[in-house]
């Protein structure tokens, strides 16, 4: 069984994250997206927050599990049994800091290899913290995140909920 963990901190997930779970989901029997605190960020929202959105929108991928973790992704990796950990590329500028990380956790952990997926390109300059930003000045944010996550940005941030 192949077995592969996608780690982030989805904070929030976006409409290119889902697309690299879901091709994800095809290409591995078994896919685990791992929400991780991230100690350089500080997060929008909780780990519990992110686990239960990102769980809503993968209720229909049979083989994806969405878990939260801490510590080193090698290692929670190993702890799953996944032989391989995905990383979504956007730009040539994602490159050299996933190449970098990828070539540590080899070191620290031979046996568990990276598969770099770049997001489709119409989410190509897409990132959470630019989501984040939009919303935080009343700005549209339905071509970049799902409903459901559009409206806990806007509860969180106390902002308007724009739907149509």
């Amino acid at each position: 069984m192949r077995i592969a963990l996608y780690p982030g901190s989805f904070d929030p997930v976006t409409f290119g994250h889902l697309d690299i779970i879901e091709r994800s989901a095809k290409i591995f029997d078994r896919l685990f997206v791992g929400v991780l605190v991230n100690s350089v960020k500080t997060p929008l929202f909780s780990m519990e927050e992110r686990v239960r959105m990102i769980s809503v929108l993968i209720k229909g991928l049979k083989n994806v599990e969405v878990r939260s973790f801490s510590g080193l992704t090698v290692d929670y990796a190993r702890s799953l049994g996944a032989t391989v950990i995905v990383r979504g590329l956007r730009a040539v500028t994602d490159f050299e800091y996933e190449l970098q990380l990828s070539q540590t956790n080899k070191v620290m952990a031979a046996d568990i290899d990276t598969v770099f997926l770049t997001t489709n390109l119409k989410y190509s300059y897409l990132s959470s913290s630019t989501v984040k930003e939009i919303a935080s000045y009343g700005g549209d944010i339905r071509p970049f995140v799902p409903e459901n996550v559009i409206r806990e940005i806007h509860r969180k941030l106390g902002t308007d909920f724009i739907a149509e």
